[in-house]
């Protein structure tokens, strides 16, 4: 009854807010998007020419450059976006003169570094005819442009649905297989500000991105390196597109990363494994595949980027959520950064290490190595972290999951001041941290050493019985089930490491009586209203703890017992009841039942037996 599972539960975590969130592109080392064309806007014209590339000049294209470089001259006082200047830049960009082209995608690009808003499709319409019109295939100028400012675009999420739904992911695609590295760096720009909404991931997975994509991650130019892996990063936020990317040989493409000499290079892909990690069919995958996963990362773990290292912890962590990287990341020297990171100061990277301790010491083989590394007193001081309740709940779910080791790491609980720590915060701390405290509570009362250390040297029935009143049905169950098991076998002689039995005079079912009535409504309180409950696995901790007590051969609980009609009479009506489920179940034999049905009538009959017992035993 005490054991709880509550630390098998967010085991991984998807990197999608603070510092792991959808990745800009950093075309020049900047936090946003910026352009990579460097010639500010030129209006170019030759009349003279009899180059077709430079055809005279119609009279509606003269007067369009005229306004656009009046436009151009006092650009703040202009919306390009609608009437006259998008007029100008849509006549430009539909000419026949390849200078005018040009110029209307420069000023495109130019516009768009400065001004964005949602904009309607008249505006993408000309951008998009300027990358896909066939004459300008041989002009990297004006390709480079266009993809600059539909990256640009591309900042505003209206405009992110608008710019695929045009059908642009096509083209862009096809410039990022081009050999100019301006190009590629702007056009994966461009997709990786696109694939910041889901709606856009699976399309643009789906456009035959990913492998472009895969391949400029390869590139020796870091712009371009930079720009693919932070779109590979945000293709890493929906499930669909992480199977996607492992599909088409994304991973070990980003575990090679991880020795880049560039630090965004490794947070894209550190973060990008990380998210990967949270699918258990993904991490299967790795483990059979990837032998220098979890030592690459590892290694990271003393990155000077604290951004990096954190996510490399972080993606240890998800990784461990399961057995067989738990054992990897200790095997291959994990526990050692463990315990000098976990006590940093730092804290991200306090709260990455001491999330990653906690899947990590789930494993029985873990145990003892954790705690020969010396983890106990670093996680013991973090319950006192009072700045994180995240930090608080992950050290003492590792604390809880190392009280499974052994009866000699259960009785360091008390010398280390563990158990004092927990005490004072019971009452007093978030009811994630309240959930695990009353967790360990539960599995220190099931040893017998440890549970009589508990009553004759802690106020535990004090602070178990005001636990029980709280909503949270994880702490109350919990708190109840230690106090079932405090009650139960206090008669019995504990042996120590010898096998001798300890002679101990204490009266502990006098400690348990003193709680009978108070605090608050008492041990029979929490009795009366968990029998009252509804709730199956409350009534099972109640008819449980009433029938220790009443087993215990101890005459003044066996008095309390029996007098208190209350108490009787609701054991009589659990028993009634579900003696008549397991009845109508065995008359109903044949009938088929579904899972929720079955697991009803096991309860009933568990149920059904315990109440049976208790009035057996006091006679009623």
């Amino acid at each position: 009854m005490g054991n709880c599972l509550s630390c098998f539960q967010s085991n991984t975590h998807e990197d999608t807010n603070a510092g792991a969130s959808e990745q800009q592109p950093l075309l020049n080392g900047s936090d946003g998007y910026s352009s990579t064309v460097n010639e500010t806007t030129n209006i170019q014209h030759d009349t003279n020419s009899n180059n077709t590339n430079n055809l005279p000049i119609n009279d509606n294209e003269r007067e369009a450059v005229s306004l656009l470089l009046q436009y151009l001259e006092d650009k703040d006082r202009y919306d390009f976006y609608t009437g006259g200047p998008l007029e100008a830049l849509t006549t430009l960009s539909y000419s026949e003169n390849i200078n005018l082209r040009r110029s209307a995608a420069l000023a495109f690009a130019e516009i768009t570094e400065k001004f964005v808003r949602a904009v309607p499709k008249e505006v993408i319409e000309p951008i998009l005819a300027l990358l896909t019109d066939p004459r300008n295939g041989s002009d990297e100028q004006i390709k480079i442009a266009t993809c600059a400012a539909l990256g640009n675009f591309a900042v505003n999420d209206t405009n992110k649905k608008l710019i695929v739904s045009m059908g642009c992911l096509n083209p862009l695609v096809e410039q990022m297989l081009s050999n100019d590295v301006e190009l590629q760096c702007n056009a994966v720009g461009c997709i990786t500000n696109l694939a910041t909404i889901d709606e856009n991931k699976f399309k643009i997975a789906k456009s035959g991105a990913l492998i472009p994509l895969i391949q400029l991650a390869k590139s020796s130019h870091t712009r371009v390196q930079r720009n693919s892996t932070g779109a590979l990063l945000n293709m890493t936020h929906s499930v669909e597109t992480r199977r996607e990317l492992i599909n088409v040989g994304a991973i070990p493409v980003l575990i090679g990363l991880l020795n880049s000499s560039d630090a965004d290079v490794q947070y894209y892909c550190t973060t990008a494994l990380s998210n990967i990690a949270v699918d258990e069919e993904n991490r299967n995958r790795m483990q059979s595949t990837e032998p220098d996963l979890v030592p690459s990362l590892i290694k990271l773990m003393d990155s000077k980027a604290s951004r990096v290292k954190c996510q490399a912890i972080l993606a240890l962590r998800n990784l461990a959520s399961d057995p067989s990287y738990q054992l990897s990341i200790v095997r291959f020297g994990g526990l050692s950064h463990l315990y000098n990171l976990i006590q940093s100061g730092s804290i991200p990277v306090v709260l990455a290490s001491v999330a990653c301790m906690r899947n990590i010491s789930i494993h029985p083989q873990n145990e003892s190595l954790i705690i020969k590394s010396g983890f106990l007193e670093p996680l013991i001081n973090l319950l006192n972290f009072k700045d994180s309740e995240e930090i608080q709940c992950h050290a003492i779910s590792a604390l809880r999951n190392l009280a499974a080791a052994s009866p000699k790491t259960r009785l360091s609980f008390f010398d280390l001041g563990c158990v004092k720590e927990c005490c004072l915060l019971a009452n007093s701390s978030p009811e994630s941290v309240q959930s695990e405290i009353s967790a360990t509570f539960a599995i220190l009362a099931l040893d017998e050493v440890t549970k009589l250390k508990l009553l004759r040297e802690t106020s535990i029935l004090e602070i178990l019985i005001p636990m029980t009143f709280i909503s949270n049905t994880e702490v109350s169950g919990n708190a109840a089930a230690t106090l079932a098991n405090l009650c139960s076998r206090l008669n019995v002689k504990v042996t120590n490491g010898e096998g001798v039995a300890n002679e101990d005079d204490y009266d502990y079912y006098e400690k348990v009586l003193s709680a009978w009535e108070s605090p608050q409504d008492g041990i029979v309180g929490f009795l009366q209203r968990f029998l009252t409950s509804e709730y199956l696995t409350f009534e099972h901790i109640s008819l449980w703890t009433i029938l220790q007590l009443a087993d215990s051969e101890d005459e003044r609980f066996i008095d309390l017992l029996k007098s208190n009609q209350d108490i009787i009479n609701n054991v009589k009506r659990l028993n009634k009841q579900n003696y008549e489920i397991t009845l109508k179940h065995n008359q109903d034999e044949n009938q088929e039942r579904d899972e929720e049905e079955e697991n009803r009538y096991d309860a009933a009959l568990e149920l059904n037996g315990l109440s049976q017992q208790i009035l057996e035993i006091l006679g009623k």
